[in-house]
């Protein structure tokens, strides 16, 4: 496990779940390297997510935080990031998927999709119309 640019280890829980569905970019790109690249928020995983996540599924996961909307959005229009999965917050997420930097989510493999919230979706289609970007991640927190 790698953990970048961070002088914290996340603490929070939940990104198993989203690591499952991670084609947000670079599509197939984690089981095609044997690698899955992330760029988070910090602090938002439990201490051991990524290491339960890397003896579980065999996938080494190479974690980078940042700690505002700006950082984000400068290292996503650079351009070539390579991450798999990126956890902007709704406003710039709308930002980004109208200047294309993300590509589209491909629904048959995420599994459990359809167990996600409708109403929250909802929300979410308002930032990514359709859905077709991303699906919800820590919402209301």
């Amino acid at each position: 496990m790698m953990i970048a640019n961070s002088k914290y280890r996340p603490r929070w829980v939940g990104l198993a779940t989203v690591l499952a569905a991670a084609t947000t970019l670079a599509a197939g790109a984690a089981a095609a390297e044997g690698q899955l690249h992330i760029l988070n928020w910090s602090d938002y995983i439990a201490e051991d997510t990524i290491e339960n996540f890397e003896a579980e599924t065999g996938i080494d996961v190479i974690y980078d935080v940042f700690d505002s909307n700006e950082v984000l959005e400068g290292k996503l229009l650079a351009g070539n990031t390579g991450y798999d999965l990126v956890v902007p917050t709704g406003s710039f997420l709308e930002r980004q998927v109208a200047v294309g930097i993300f590509q589209p989510l491909d629904r048959s493999r995420l599994t459990n999709y359809g167990n996600l919230n409708g109403e929250i979706l909802e929300r979410v289609a308002g930032h990514d119309p359709g859905n077709a970007h991303a699906i919800p991640y820590m919402w209301g927190t």
